[in-house]
């Protein structure tokens, strides 16, 4: 019997064009989690920032802009390439965790999901395409993907719209180091099932829910800066207790993604993981492949994260954007090549996904 799963056949994504470098926050004044202001320069809490995260820069969406603005774009962009009519589509998924942003307000807008808004501004008129959010932490564009592969294994979808988009510029807290991590974009895929055999398409997947005891490890909560809006909810996170999770659980959910697959480890032509920080990054695919006895392959991870920064939701979908058209050096996307894409995120949460691209 044929092995039914989810065909990406169509890629699309929308990166602002507001570059901010790492210079901007040089008049920043940053506070520690007890409401008080560092003593250190900025100069050297930048530089330590670059040298931990690799970020240099970051996009951020222009004022007038809120997420489904760049959602709309990216799916556009991913029918396109993907040469479907908008009306085939059975499912529109959107992954995000703050909806709607507008400049300055602080007030996440879900009403209605930034699903429905996809489809009323794309004028897909079928009433049987369903739209919905997920609200998944960063893993949630890669729950949203798997989701749509189990629809299809159940005879309930041909063809799915995934999209990651979120606007973190604007839910940041101007007096927090980690606000330098955080950065806006959209990226999208069109599914489709495929009953072929050994067809393209997931093979496998691993997820994990760690919300007890690191549930609070990213969070909503009041600036450091006692005197700067109260009313206002920003990011929060546990940086160095983030970072040890993620290193301890990420590969171990990798390896079962894999060893629930047809594919052995040698046959991976690239791993596409959530950019959320340089070092952590490098650091969990090298573990992955010790957990085989391997050394990491060169090449084998590509990155935006540099110059991207860290879009939560959407940096899995550029990022293959970027390296399907060719974008980054050292790094191609073929018909047939097996792709590994894993994410870690608020939840806590964990996915992993082995597919035949």
């Amino acid at each position: 019997m044929a092995k039914i799963k989810a065909e990406i056949i169509g890629i699309g994504s929308y990166i602002p064009t507001k570059v901010v470098p790492n210079s901007y926050f040089l008049d920043w004044d940053f506070y520690d989690a007890n409401g008080n202001k560092f003593e250190t320069p900025n100069e050297v809490i930048i530089e330590k920032f670059k040298a931990i995260t690799g970020i240099e820069e970051r996009r951020w969406l222009e004022d007038d802009q809120v997420a489904s603005d760049m959602a709309v774009v990216a799916s556009r962009r991913a029918m396109k390439d993907a040469g479907i009519d908008a009306d085939e589509l059975d499912y529109v998924i959107a992954a995000t965790n703050f909806g709607d942003v507008e400049k300055d307000n602080y007030f996440s807008d879900f009403m209605p999901a930034v699903a429905s808004r996809i489809k009323h501004r794309l004028k897909m008129s079928n009433p049987k395409t369903i739209a919905f959010d997920v609200i998944f932490g960063c893993p949630g564009w890669l729950q949203a993907l798997i989701m749509a592969n189990q629809f299809m294994k159940a005879g309930d979808a041909k063809y799915a719209l995934i999209v990651g988009v979120e606007a973190l510029s604007r839910v940041v807290d101007p007096h927090d180091r980690d606000a330098m991590i955080f950065a806006d974009g959209a990226g999208a895929v069109v599914v489709k099932l495929n009953a072929e055999e050994n067809g393209s398409g997931i093979y496998s997947y691993k997820t994990l829910s760690h919300a007890h005891p690191q549930a609070e490890l990213l969070v909503n909560d009041r600036s450091f800066n006692p005197a700067h809006n109260r009313d206002g909810k920003y990011i929060r996170m546990q940086g160095h207790k983030i970072y040890e999770y993620a290193l301890t659980e990420v590969p171990v959910a990798m390896k079962a993604a894999l060893d629930d697959s047809e594919f052995e480890i040698d046959d991976i032509k690239k791993i596409f993981i959530h950019q959320a920080n340089e070092k952590m990054d490098e650091q969990i695919v090298r573990r992955f492949y010790r957990l085989f006895g391997k050394q990491m392959p060169e090449h084998i991870m590509p990155m935006n994260i540099q110059k991207l920064g860290n879009s939560s939701v959407a940096t899995i979908p550029t990022l293959m954007d970027m390296v399907r058209n060719g974008e980054l050096e050292h790094h191609q996307l073929h018909k047939g090549d097996i792709i590994m894409l894993a994410s870690v995120g608020a939840g806590m949460n964990i996915n992993a996904v082995v597919m035949k691209y």
